[in-house]
């Protein structure tokens, strides 16, 4: 006897199966659209974090070459102008830092702006921050110093060592060991500063660690070099707001500069900052009538800043 299903039961069984068959599709074509549609969001979410973070990083390095070029100018109508008559450099270095210790401390401590980051040792302040600060002092010092005594586009040529050199050697400007020392002591303090994106702290925190010590390293030759001339002119003059602004925005410069390292490298800050040197040449050839620029000088610089750029880049 041979057994036969029923037809009924065998149909029945058919759709079952087909029915099943069916669910298992449409779950297997819902989850892999389900993960097309998270991996492509994914994806989506990261080239727009990339296009935002470079449009971030651009604006900060054209606000870097804007603010550093108007601080230049700023800095050179302080020390130079009779109106406001304060031709003490290191003094108005030394009020910079005292102003941004001041402003960190109030932003950190007092109003809770912004957290001070953990983590600082007695071992990375003696080691990190104390050179760090000594050199940024003695950059800035010296570097508003040279304001004194050429023009703008001559200092900023000059701080390009390369520029320097090749001129030098060309018989174009002369050397001496105290230019040399000078000039040293700037590009040591750059390198030095440098080292400061290691920290991995955010900008204000660098400052706030950064701001006084380079206040201390600076106090200690003011009282000797410039205290006594300040009391042999008289009665001290200052203008309140107008120092008060240049403060402010020496402290934004400084500020923006620590950003631009932490967000780009050393190296870019170094880009960025040839092309802030010839929008000051080019500026101060129109402001400042001590400014000669000819054929010859334009060339020079332009060779010059060439070579460095790569140099920097190799």
């Amino acid at each position: 006897m041979v057994f036969r299903p029923h037809p009924k039961k065998n149909e029945r069984l058919k759709c079952e199966v087909e029915e099943f068959t069916t669910i298992i599709n449409r779950s297997r074509y819902f989850c892999q659209s389900k993960k097309h549609k998270f991996f492509g969001k994914v994806g989506s979410n990261r080239m727009a974090k990339t296009i935002r973070e470079g449009a971030l990083t651009y604006i900060y390095i054209l606000l870097y070459i804007f603010l550093s070029s108007g601080q230049i100018f700023f800095n050179k109508w302080v020390l130079s102008s009779k109106q406001i008559n304060f031709p003490y450099p290191l003094g108005l270095t030394l009020l910079h830092m005292v102003f941004s210790s001041v402003l960190c401390f109030l932003l950190t401590k007092v109003f809770k702006i912004v957290n001070v980051e953990e983590g600082m040792t007695l071992d990375i302040y003696t080691t990190s921050v104390i050179p760090i600060g000594a050199m940024f002092a003695m950059t800035l010092w010296l570097g508003n110093t040279a304001y004194m005594y050429i023009s703008v586009a001559f200092a900023q040529m000059l701080k390009a060592i390369t520029v320097f050199i090749l001129g030098v050697a060309a018989g174009l400007e002369l050397m001496s060991c105290i230019m040399f020392f000078i000039m040293s002591l700037i590009s040591f303090g750059i390198l030095v500063a440098s080292y400061g994106e290691d920290l991995k702290l955010n900008p204000i925190s660098v400052m706030y660690y950064v701001s006084p010590c380079s206040a201390l390293c600076l106090f200690i030759p003011w009282i000797f070099l410039e205290l006594p001339k300040m009391n042999v002119n008289g009665p001290w003059s200052f203008q309140p707001p107008v120092l008060t602004l240049n403060s402010l925005c020496t402290f934004a410069l400084n500020l923006l500069v620590f950003l631009v390292i932490s967000h780009t490298s050393a190296l870019t800050i170094h880009v960025a900052g040839v092309v802030k040197d010839w929008v000051v040449i080019l500026l101060s050839a129109l402001l400042f009538a001590d400014t000669k620029l000819t054929v010859i000088n334009l060339f020079g610089y332009g060779i010059g800043n060439i070579v460095g750029a790569n140099t920097s880049i190799i």
